[in-house]
């Protein structure tokens, strides 16, 4: 993670100087949507509390699974947004063409509700008539979020946090590292210590069923990823937009890789509860199958909280 990437915009690495008026971001979203991720490509472009820097994202279709598996452009700038370890969202915009700005879809307003004060953020609306303005995550929502049902104590979305957990077989546990903390996926390539880090940072405060993904390229790259939970479900499709371990791990890759083929994919581990009540395991295969490597190894770790 925090490692170099196109889809991180700095004054220091930027081709061309960055404009950092929020009502110019749409500027920066068509370097993306042609990656061909998805048949309707989208795309998304996000200012956090870093001085100087710019978070882009993108929809990506897993191929042959059903859509609601995908990861829409939103979903995937807030996982590059905490894989970077940016704890805030001041600004965002979205694009499906990359000449207007819409509000993000209903999911994508849900998912972001789970960001501390969402009325604290703006978006970005534009027409073809280049008129624009900003508006607050709260008066574009179409129905009550979660704000309500989460203590205003609690942590939220994109902030720090370590759920305390360890691996619940003594031999994995005697297999990772020593000294593996909260940050040691820094210098680790061992997918279960680096799944366990994942699992830690995991934001799952509904559930309480936290859980992390490492994964391993061809290339012996590894990458990583986190559950990010939502409340709330899209009362037309009856979606939950959380985003899965794997799917906040492929952000990761992509990002890394500048869209490789994921059947680069050769070796995953995930970590999760037991005797979760929200597993996912059965996705996760279910996902690796159709993309990952004809001959991938999976194997899932099993944690727990302290006693």
């Amino acid at each position: 993670m925090a490692q170099p990437s196109s889809f991180v915009l700095t004054r220091a690495k930027a081709e061309v100087p960055i404009d950092l008026d929020p009502k110019n971001l749409r500027s920066y979203i068509d370097r993306k949507v042609s990656l061909g991720l998805a048949p309707n490509s989208a795309g998304a472009v996000g200012m956090g509390a870093s001085e100087g820097v710019l978070y882009l994202g993108v929809n990506v279709v897993l191929p042959g699974l059903p859509y609601n598996l995908s990861i829409h452009a939103v979903q995937f700038l807030i996982a590059n947004l905490a894989l970077n370890s940016e704890r805030e969202l001041h600004y965002l915009a979205v694009s499906s063409d990359g000449s207007i700005c819409r509000p993000p879809c209903d999911l994508c307003r849900r998912f972001l509700h789970e960001l501390r004060a969402p009325d604290k953020f703006n978006i970005l609306i534009e027409n073809k008539d280049e008129n624009k303005h900003l508006m607050s995550l709260e008066s574009l929502m179409i129905l009550q979020g979660p704000k309500n049902l989460i203590p205003e104590e609690y942590y939220r979305l994109l902030k720090w946090r370590h759920n305390g957990l360890t691996l619940l077989n003594p031999h994995s546990d005697k297999e990772i590292c020593a000294d593996s903390d909260y940050d040691h996926q820094h210098h680790c390539t061992n997918l279960k210590c680096m799944g366990l880090v994942a699992a830690n940072k995991s934001y799952a405060p509904y559930s309480e069923c936290p859980s992390g993904v490492a994964l391993r390229d061809s290339d012996n790259k590894v990458y990583v990823g986190w559950y990010m939970e939502s409340v709330t479900y899209n009362i037309l499709v009856m979606h939950n937009p959380s985003l899965g371990p794997l799917q906040a791990a492929l952000v990761d890759f992509v990002t890394r890789t500048r869209g490789k083929e994921f059947k680069k994919i050769v070796e995953v581990v995930l970590v999760e509860k037991k005797d979760a009540k929200v597993r996912q395991e059965d996705t996760v295969r279910m996902i690796l199958k159709k993309i990952a490597h004809r001959y991938y190894d999976f194997k899932v770790i099993h944690c727990s909280e302290p006693a």
